[in-house]
């Protein structure tokens, strides 16, 4: 295990900004059409990367953990979220359908194997296709592992992080009157999907900034006000997930599985600090895992802008390049 202390900024690390040479809105079934965007060299080593949420979005930011001259990047919005539509769906929206998306992607793009790049919810995603689809991922690359274990969202939603915020998650919890408050997550599913549409935004927001909120492990607790439609969209879909335990077919699905993906190398780059996901899970994921690497960023959170945490990854991401010759 590696550790990893992060004191520049984040952006000291970064690649230069990367200009898109390619992008398309692909057909994927259901109604549903993605946004997928390509950088970086044509000809360079394919790198999907999944953004977090579930309910987030890809952005120009993304792009900039990659060697341009070394990597084709492939950005994409998943089910619902960003320039994909329909905007805010969560009809034909579940795990199953996202691994199905990610690999319609790598055969339209006409890729034959890539390295896989997700965090948080992303790591979640990356897992279940990785587990899925062995054969095409050179390399995995996971950020603040989520394995959406019950255990999890009982830290997150039934109390746990609360206890390092109190003051925040009592915002958060009684928002809720207290004789539904022994389950947050339907609580909050029934407000959110109440069709009150003034209702899921007020709710949105309260979900929204209680995550945001603990995302950095340099945060004070005070957030700005999310976008009234990002913070319902967001908070609609990621509800949606967990509502419905991350379509899994049982709880801890995605560690038991691992055998699956016995002969991918991967790399889980983890902040020691992380209120969201915990490092136990990341520590758990690489004990199961034989021909995983685990970095433990101190003094990080969450957060992938966390500068740990970024030199992390942009230094996994060269030793991948190099090693690939």
């Amino acid at each position: 295990m590696d550790k990893v202390s992060g004191q520049k900024s984040a952006y000291s690390y970064l690649y230069p900004q990367i200009a898109v040479y390619d992008h398309q809105m692909l057909e994927v079934g259901d109604g549903h059409q993605l946004y997928v965007e390509q950088s970086g060299n044509p000809g360079g080593i394919p790198v999907v990367v999944l953004h977090g949420g579930p309910g987030g979005g890809s952005s120009p930011f993304m792009r900039r953990y990659f060697d341009p001259s070394k990597f084709r990047i492939i950005l994409f919005d998943q089910r619902g979220c960003g320039r994909s539509r329909p905007f805010a769906s969560v009809e034909a929206n579940t795990t199953q359908h996202l691994i199905a998306d990610i690999e319609k992607i790598r055969r339209e793009l006409g890729i034959e194997r890539w390295v896989v790049f997700g965090g948080s919810w992303g790591a979640t995603l990356g897992l279940a296709y990785t587990q899925s689809y062995p054969e095409r991922v050179l390399h995995l690359v996971l950020r603040g592992v989520f394995a959406a274990r019950q255990s999890e969202l009982d830290w997150f939603y039934a109390g746990g992080a609360g206890q390092f915020w109190p003051d925040l998650w009592a915002e958060f919890r009684d928002a809720i009157p207290h004789e539904e408050q022994d389950d947050l997550i339907s609580a909050y599913h029934r407000r959110l999907f109440s069709g009150n549409h003034r209702e899921e935004i007020a709710f949105g927001r309260i979900w929204s900034r209680w995550e945001n909120a603990l995302a950095s492990i340099s945060s004070d607790g005070a957030v700005g006000e999310p976008a009234p439609e990002y913070a319902r969209t967001f908070a609609r879909i990621e509800n949606h997930y967990f509502f419905n335990k991350a379509f899994l077919a049982h709880d801890g699905q995605l560690l038991s599985d691992v055998p699956r993906m016995k002969d991918v190398s991967g790399t889980i780059v983890q902040g020691r600090f992380d209120m969201i996901c915990p490092p136990t899970t990341a520590y758990e994921l690489h004990r199961l895992w034989p021909k995983s690497q685990l970095v433990m960023v101190g003094r990080a959170g969450h957060a992938l802008s966390e500068p740990g945490i970024t030199q992390a990854l942009v230094m996994t991401m060269d030793r991948i390049a190099r090693e690939a010759g």
